[in-house]
């Protein structure tokens, strides 16, 4: 999947608060991992956000490798436009 770096950005700055911890506790990851995958510059071990960054308009052109974080985003979103 691709999208835009600042399309991304848009996604994370959209999430109700406490989403980041949300996300991590239900993938059972930690929270730093999350905010690296939205774009946060502190890797902890190295380890790669998870998306592959090419270098365009709107903060370049992310390729996520696993769209699990990103998934998971989305639909805390669409629950909070779309409650039951």
């Amino acid at each position: 999947m691709n999208i835009t770096f600042e399309e991304l950005r848009s996604i994370k700055h959209s999430l109700p608060t406490g989403s980041i911890k949300r996300i991590a506790n239900e993938l059972r990851v930690d929270e730093q991992t999350v905010r690296n995958y939205f774009g946060a510059k502190k890797f902890s071990n190295g380890k790669s956000p998870g998306w592959h960054l090419q270098p365009g308009p709107n903060g370049g052109y992310l390729n996520f490798k696993d769209t699990t974080i990103l998934d998971l985003a989305k639909q805390i979103l669409q629950h909070q436009n779309h409650p039951s």
